[in-house]
């Protein structure tokens, strides 16, 4: 599923614009978990937690930034505490710092659109 989850969002990053919703991963996807489970909706973060530090720690772009909460104006919590641990600052100023996620989109697409990176990479 990790596998899957990661080249979806590749994908998602080289051809589409804006982000994507918690909803349209698992459908499009194809991931059959149901959301309004709570422990399916918690394995999905951790699944894209991990593949977000996975990438991190290659020296790639958090791709889960490309992944909206629903109701959400960018990210949850969960996001911003996991980019506390990768060490990109403390989780409750990340949030407040506007240009922040912004910027972390704006490398993803720019990453994966990179013909060369996508390559070697994907």
């Amino acid at each position: 599923m990790i596998g899957r989850v990661r080249s979806h969002l590749i994908r998602f990053a080289r051809t589409q614009v804006g982000t994507t919703s918690y909803l349209n991963l698992v459908q499009e996807a194809e991931l059959g978990l149901n959301l309004d489970i709570s422990h399916e909706k918690a394995g999905l973060n951790e699944l894209l937690a991990e593949i977000s530090e996975n990438e991190f720690r290659a020296g790639r772009p958090i791709i889960s930034c490309l992944v909206k909460v629903e109701g959400s104006k960018g990210q949850g919590d969960n996001f911003y505490k996991l980019c506390e641990r990768l060490g990109l600052g403390e989780w409750r100023s990340l949030k407040q710092q506007e240009d922040f996620l912004k910027e972390l989109r704006k490398e993803c697409r720019a990453f994966w659109q990179n013909e060369d990176n996508f390559k070697q990479f994907a």
